[in-house]
């Protein structure tokens, strides 16, 4: 681990001096032009829209010394390349989802979500108060770059298929857009997982270079017109429960950033980690009433048989990447003991009034 550590930070030490003179901030009497690359369209719902709300907070909350110029997904670099961006100093900072990499290290994953993982409050305390945060920082470290969450998308959809999903029999085979550990848990079960940016998903169903899809939720979904292509949209998503959508800002800005910059940053980030949740929960709902009255989307429950073979199916996956390394190793315990924690409260607290709400309506 120190071996890989050094050489590790040494290479990302290395790129970012190669590239300093390319990257470095406008800084001018105490301002600051930061290049923020993100993984989403521009101004797309939930996603781009938070980032633009992200940079628009720290402009106003530094009344004009930070400038925060924005890069869609594509534009300045892959949307699925933004941490090498930033890595490399091509980039000040980005705002993705840290699963997209967990090719750097399998940890990553769960500071983002995994499969039958914390919902969205509950990693907010995992992160904030049970030493999540802390070992993000560690992990950050190794890269230069510093983490903060920054938005969260709530519960997702468990995706679009081409046909109903009523065997675990219709898993083999199925060529599905899923990342992370989600899609090593698709393989598990026969299927073919594959990455795609968000705006290569419409034109992969229509070619039919994939079956199934999932995404996000209903307000997104609506957006990229999922519901043209495929209308059998299945429930509950088991893959991410609470996906946090996260800042990684370079640490050279981050280390000359005085006290007040610092908390400035860390204050829009948990301002836009809270808003955002919000701006999900009250557009998907009505964007799902939109799909299924207006598009005619066939809303299909997941089988208590399919769910529980994906569980145990989940169990697998999620111990053999918390066992990759021994950081990720530590990522997971600390993961598992909270979740552990967590899901005897919610059942008594969330859980357990839902299901007496239900009974009346």
């Amino acid at each position: 681990m120190e071996r890989r550590k050094f050489l590790r930070t040494a290479a990302a030490g290395g790129a970012a001096a190669a590239a300093a003179a390319l990257a470095a901030p406008a800084i001018a009497q105490g301002r600051r032009e930061l290049k923020m690359v993100t993984s989403w369209p521009k101004n797309f719902p939930g996603l781009g829209t938070a980032s633009a709300r992200l940079g628009k907070r720290l402009n106003e909350m530094s009344d004009g010394k930070w400038t925060i110029r924005e890069f869609a997904g594509g534009e300045l670099v892959s949307a699925l390349k933004c941490h090498d961006a930033v890595q490399e100093g091509t980039a000040d900072l980005y705002h993705s989802a840290d699963y997209y990499y967990q090719g750097k290290i399998k940890g990553y994953a769960f500071f983002s979500t995994v499969p039958f993982g914390l919902t969205a409050s509950e990693r907010a305390a995992w992160i904030y108060h049970g030493g999540g945060q802390e070992l993000w920082d560690e992990v950050g470290a190794e890269f230069g770059i510093k983490h903060f969450m920054a938005g969260n998308t709530g519960s997702q959809m468990g995706g679009w298929f081409k046909k109903e999903m009523r065997s675990l029999d219709d898993f083999k085979g199925l060529k599905m857009r899923i990342p992370g550990l989600g899609g090593d848990v698709i393989k598990a079960l026969g299927g073919t997982p594959l990455t795609l940016a968000g705006s290569e998903i419409l034109p992969a169903l229509q070619a039919g270079t994939i079956d199934a899809t999932e995404w996000v939720g209903p307000w997104n979904d609506l957006a990229f017109g999922f519901y043209k292509v495929v209308k059998n949209y299945h429930y509950p998503g088991f893959h991410e429960p609470g996906t946090t959508l996260s800042v990684g800002i370079s640490r050279r800005i981050w280390d000359e950033a005085s006290t007040s910059e610092k908390a400035m940053v860390a204050a829009a980030c948990a301002a836009e980690n809270e808003f955002d949740l919000a701006e999900y929960i009250a557009n998907n709902s009505k964007a799902l009433d939109t799909l299924v009255n207006k598009h005619g989307v066939n809303l299909v429950e997941f089988s208590d048989e399919i769910y529980k073979a994906i569980g145990e199916a989940s169990k697998q996956v999620i111990a053999d990447a918390g066992n990759a390394d021994p950081m990720t190793k530590r990522i997971y315990e600390s993961h598992s003991r909270f979740r552990k924690l967590a899901m005897g409260w919610s059942a008594l607290s969330d859980q357990a009034y839902m299901n007496k709400r239900s009974l009346v309506g």
